[in-house]
């Protein structure tokens, strides 16, 4: 486990004291040895003498000029003519020294000398800590109005920086030998990229990094030693902890900051190529051309993904979403086959089954006269719903009972092998001994510059700064009451859509006239069905307004908060949007479900809603076959709408803000301009990725049982998802800020919670959504027709009603005596008139009997498949051993042949002081002779 008790392994950019404060002057890490005040107090100048450590370039080597590109590096000054030298590099004008980071920003008139004080000590401190920095005067830039600050880190900021934050680094190249070849691989040949690709680099031992063992490590090269996704990680370290000012007392930290108050427009790390063609320096690996070649393009979308060279590119955390999306579509490859085949089979058994024929028979639902079905409907015969009864039996069969089960177990065996593939990969990228309090010791610098208060920390006995319990819970509880409100407004949304479809219904039946006009709305859709899609499109339409402000709202409120680590703040962050995006996107599917047609009443005594309507009623069809048309609605476009968003508006954006510059030369158009034109990730990018992700988990789960082709849906929308995304990563954002992640972190129980809320769900669409266990009841206890068993369900399942308790004019003109509607009552005249008959309570314990045999059978099946898949494969776990003992024992053999040395160069010492004394004797008595 990694200590950070230590002092010296404090992690925050200090200041050295308070006069060094008043002049500006830092210290780079608290715990390292810091001088008198106003000194300046960088890890490699000594005060004592004036000198630095070799190799390292004093204050003034690193200032550049910004007037024609020009760059004084070490030793005699040196211009490079930018006529001659291309600056499409990602490296300083010296062609040497590589370009880390990039800070652009303009001449704002708006409070332009504060801002000009700001970025003159931030760049100032950086360069005390001693980073080098490099600037683009605006004359030079494509608009003639941006400066560009290149950074570089060399390296002995990298190799201190390494050790504070415990990077690990080569020590020996892996000798452990490869697992056995698998003899399937061959089949999979087709599907796999070239090993080079795969594998950019060779496998090695690791170990922390430390400045102190150096020649331990298998540095080749100072200049490559460390990636460029380390290097970037190191630079954002310190600009996210460098200091630009004092106000009030307080001291204002980081990059972050100085871009909210647009003292810098952007802050990023450069691409190491253009995208569609590699680059001309000999020196760039040209990762992001063979990522766009062999990854981002659709036509690579049945090959496997490069995850190791994504990793190394763009850091752990981007590169383990990948594998997770990855995995999940590969899974739900499986999912969709099985949800294929049992659609296949409700399509196969359509016009087999004999309660849709007997609504269809002419002499029987011909004749079967149904009671309207809202305020100044008419009566309507039960053939007319011939159609939307077999389409409903597509979703309504025996095999969704299986598939419902079926899923239960998918769903255990994917987040199991998950966790399985997640292990793979922690001990391939070296993450296994990644704690993650190494993050949450991390403090936020907005968390600091906000607390006035500090109190002592138990572990460590340091000053520590906190905010209050009284002021955390002020925060907290407007946090809460916020998050409450938006879910209140979502509900009132979803009661105005409830009340949008009861006008709707209730005005197209007016409209017509007569029972043909109702019949059909053309010679597809019925009244019932045109009111649940536009329902559907609308809700839809209201879920992505509602989400687009509350994205906004979930931010403000987590940052009103102060959350003290950036995990903490993610996760706070993550489950207010998880919470909302829950009840936005799946409140209108539970009201179809669970709500509609559920509380009517019955004829003569309807529930009335908002004084108006009578309760809404389901189609003639059935719920389910509502519930899928909502699904697919919401489900559907939400992918499309999300593929817009992520590639199209990029897309437009960038060719918008490129447009002037794209018709310079190349050798002009520099890499940072490139890279400036295109769109920002953002803090947030990974995590909307996630996020959408996770809602579409949710509709692949949750609602299963009415909707087997949501895995399906699901599938092909991933595996255009997946090069989306690639291609939006490599084409149309800068390069984010490389960062490390073992898992895919909280997200990981929000699945587990939905995967077990889903088995619940799903055992309740099957019992009161569907006519399932209504049907099961009748075949078993009521029907008396042992060939034909299911034959007179129809006339079963429906009451008898007097017309008499309808007003107004029909359009039988009275002739009709009596109507059915779908309950299970005694009819009028009845000694218990309109109460629920025997049957209904049968039926009624047969669905709970149902739910609870289900989740428990599901429950015992899901916990017994977790039980039993470990959730590291044993093969790993050797791995591991093996790889511990082994790095182990290369650290004691150097400490031990360290210490051999010192002990050797000890004894030679002795020995030639003893020669030296004998040698003083032997004079003596020869003098005296």
């Amino acid at each position: 486990m990694i200590s950070y008790n230590n002092k010296r392994d404090e992690t925050l950019i200090e200041m050295s004291s308070s006069a060094g404060e008043e002049t500006g002057d830092i210290g780079l890490i608290s715990g390292f040895p810091s001088d008198s005040p106003g000194e300046d107090n960088g890890p490699y100048y000594d005060p004592s003498n004036g000198t630095r450590e070799p190799g390292t370039p004093s204050n003034s080597e690193v200032l550049s000029t910004t007037t024609e590109t020009a760059s004084l590096i070490s030793g005699p000054s040196k211009m490079i003519d930018k006529q001659i030298h291309s600056k499409d590099s990602v490296f300083f004008c010296d062609g040497i020294r590589r370009i880390d980071f990039i800070l652009s920003y303009v001449d704002d008139p708006k409070d332009a000398d504060k801002k000009m004080e700001r970025r003159k000590e931030f760049e100032d401190n950086l360069l005390k800590t001693g980073l080098e920095l490099e600037t683009e005067n605006k004359d030079d830039s494509e608009d003639g109005k941006t400066y560009f600050v290149k950074v570089h880190a060399p390296w002995d900021v990298l190799a201190m920086y390494a050790e504070v934050m415990h990077i690990k680094v080569p020590i020996k190249e892996n000798d452990i030998p490869q697992a056995r070849e698998n003899p399937f691989d061959r089949l999979l040949k087709p599907f796999r990229l070239d090993p080079a690709i795969i594998n950019p680099e060779p496998d090695y031992f690791t170990a922390p990094f430390s400045k102190q063992r150096q020649e331990l490590y298998l540095i080749n090269n100072p200049e490559t030693f460390f990636s460029p996704s380390t290097r970037n990680r190191i630079v954002y370290y310190i600009l996210s902890r460098c200091k630009y000012t004092t106000e009030d007392g307080k001291r204002k930290l980081g990059i972050k900051r100085l871009l909210n108050n647009g003292t810098y427009t952007a802050a990023y790390p450069l691409h190491d190529c253009r995208y569609w063609k590699k680059s001309h320096d000999s020196k760039s690996d040209n990762e992001r051309y063979i990522l766009y070649k062999r990854w981002a393009r659709f036509g690579q979308f049945y090959k496997e993904q490069p995850l190791n060279l994504i990793r190394k590119y763009y850091g752990e955390k981007i590169g383990i979403y990948f594998a997770w999306l990855g995995f999940y579509t590969e899974m739900l490859g499986i999912a969709g086959g099985v949800g294929f085949l049992c659609f296949l089979y409700g399509c196969i058994t359509k016009d087999g089954n004999v309660w849709s024929d007997e609504i269809c028979d002419a002499e029987i639902g011909g004749k079967i006269i149904m009671c309207p079905l809202c305020d100044g409907c008419d009566f309507w015969r039960l053939n007319i719903t011939c159609q939307s009864t077999k389409n409903s039996h597509l979703f309504d069969n025996a095999a969704t009972l299986f598939f419902a089960v079926f899923m239960g177990i998918w769903v255990t065996l994917f987040l199991e092998l998950w966790k399985r593939r997640q292990a793979k990969l922690e001990y391939e990228w070296d993450l296994v001994d990644f704690e993650e309090e190494q993050q949450q010791l991390q403090i936020r610098p907005e968390y600091e510059a906000n607390c006035s208060h500090h109190k002592k920390n138990p572990v460590t006995q340091e000053l520590e700064p906190y905010i209050p319990i009284s002021n955390q819970a002020f925060r907290f509880v407007l946090s809460g009451a916020t998050v409450l409100f938006w879910i209140f407004l979502i509900l009132i949304c979803i009661i105005a859509v409830i009340v949008y479809r009861l006008s709707m219904y209730a005005s197209f039946a007016k409209i017509t006239g007569s029972m043909k006009n109702v019949k059909y709305i053309g010679t597809l859709f019925t009244p019932q069905m045109v009111t649940s899609v536009t329902a559907s499109i609308l809700n839809f339409i209201i879920i992505m307004i509602l989400n687009y402000f509350y994205e906004r709202v979930a931010i403000w409120i987590t940052d009103l908060e102060i959350p003290k680590t950036h995990l903490e703040y993610e996760n706070r962050l993550t489950m207010k949007m998880f919470l909302f995006q829950f009840v936005n996107y799946y409140s209108s599917c539970f009201y179809v479900a669970f709500f509609k047609g559920k509380f009517l009443g019955y004829p003569g005594k309807y529930n009335i809603l908002f004084g108006s309507w009578r309760s809404e009623e389901c189609d003639p069809g059935g719920c389910l076959i509502e519930l899928t048309t909502q699904l697919t609605i919401i489900m559907a476009g939400k992918q499309i709408w999300g593929n817009i968003q992520e590639s199209l508006l990029p897309w437009v954006k960038n060719w918008w803000v490129s447009r002037k510059a794209r018709h310079h030369p190349e050798r002009l158009y520099s890499r940072w301009e490139q890279d400036h034109d295109l769109q920002d990730m953002g803090q947030f990018g990974l995590f909307y990725e996630y996020l959408e992700m996770v809602i579409q988990f949710g509709f692949v789960t949750l609602f299963v049982a009415s909707f087997p082709l949501a895995p399906v849906l699901a599938l092909l929308n991933n595996i255009i998802e997946i090069r989306v995304d690639a291609w939006k990563f490599i084409t149309q954002f800068r390069r984010p800020m490389a960062a490390k992640a073992h898992s895919i972190g909280i997200w990981q129980q929000i699945l587990n919670s939905v995967a077990i809320v889903s088995v619940v769900i799903n055992a309740f669409i099957v019992a009161f959504t569907s006519d399932m266990i209504p049907r099961l009841v009748y075949k078993y206890a009521y029907s008396v027709n042992d060939e034909l068993p299911m034959k007179g369900y129809i006339n079963n399942s429906l009451s008898i009603a007097n017309t008499s308790v309808f007003d107004g004019n029909s359009l039988y003109n009275g002739n009709i005596t009596s109507c059915r509607y779908k309950d299970y009552r005694y009819p009028s005249g009845h000694s218990f008139e309109y109460r629920h008959t025997m049957q209904y309570w049968h039926i009624l314990a047969a669905k709970m009997a149902f739910i609870i045999i289900m989740e428990h059978v599901v429950f015992l099946v899901k916990f017994s498949i977790a039980a039993l898949i470990p959730d590291v494969p044993s093969e790993v776990k050797a791995r591991i051993k093996r790889e511990k003992y082994l790095t182990q024992k290369i650290l004691h053999e150097y400490e031990l042949n360290k210490l051999r040395e010192i002990l050797a160069g000890k004894e030679n010492v002795v020995v030639n002081k003893e020669m030296s004394a004998h040698a003083e004797k032997v004079e003596l008595l020869s003098e005296e002779l």
